[in-house]
């Protein structure tokens, strides 16, 4: 009877294994779909490269930017402060852009660390510094930068809608309508592409 609750228990397991497996494929691929080759940046094997003594020059400067992260918190501050008082509603927050805490894959107690590094490099086996860096600084600063974008691009999209080369990279700030858009006597200037673009006219 044991046996058999032990051979039960090993196929669950396994076939637990097999289905994490098969999400884990899914998942890469659909994630490899989106990535465009020639956006690949070339690092990794560059890294191995450099001398010892650049990395721990180069290391370090990672972590100036701690000192002007307050400059663009104030920065896009500032900017949602603009929308806010413009009167703009569904103006996504600050922490719309931060990970949910419960979706980082490691936490303090299981947090890996690296066994094989160089023996000057002793933070590489400290789970605190990959907790700080892995699960606050880094994602922290993404989010503030997207938010700031984000922001900015709501910004020149009611104020500024005229066609440039990235303004298909503002879809993920789309508003009702323009400034140019608020009288029919000022739309009529506006080029028909920008008239009719559904980034910042909603009626298209």
């Amino acid at each position: 009877m044991a046996t058999n609750k032990k051979i039960q228990s090993l196929k669950q397991e396994s076939s637990k294994k097999t289905s994490n497996t098969k999400k884990s494929s899914a998942s890469s691929n659909a994630l490899k779909n989106k990535i465009d080759k020639s956006d690949r940046i070339e690092i990794g094997k560059q890294y191995q490269n450099i001398s010892f003594l650049k990395s721990l020059f180069v290391v370090p400067v990672i972590y100036l930017p701690l000192f002007t992260l307050p400059f663009v918190f104030l920065s896009a501050y500032l900017s949602y402060a603009h929308l806010m008082l413009m009167g703009a509603k569904n103006v996504k927050k600050y922490r719309d852009f931060l990970p949910e805490k419960s979706s980082h894959r490691y936490k303090k107690e299981n947090q890996i660390v690296m066994t094989k590094r160089n023996s000057v490099a002793v933070w590489a086996g400290s789970k605190l510094f990959w907790q700080f860096n892995c699960s606050f600084y880094c994602p922290t600063s993404v989010a503030i930068f997207s938010w700031h974008s984000y922001l900015v691009k709501a910004v020149e999209n009611f104020w500024c809608p005229f066609y440039h080369q990235k303004k298909d990279q503002y879809t993920d700030a789309p508003i009702d309508y323009s400034y140019w858009h608020e009288q029919e006597e000022n739309k009529k200037h506006l080029h028909p592409e920008d008239r009719d673009n559904p980034i910042w006219n909603k009626d298209v």
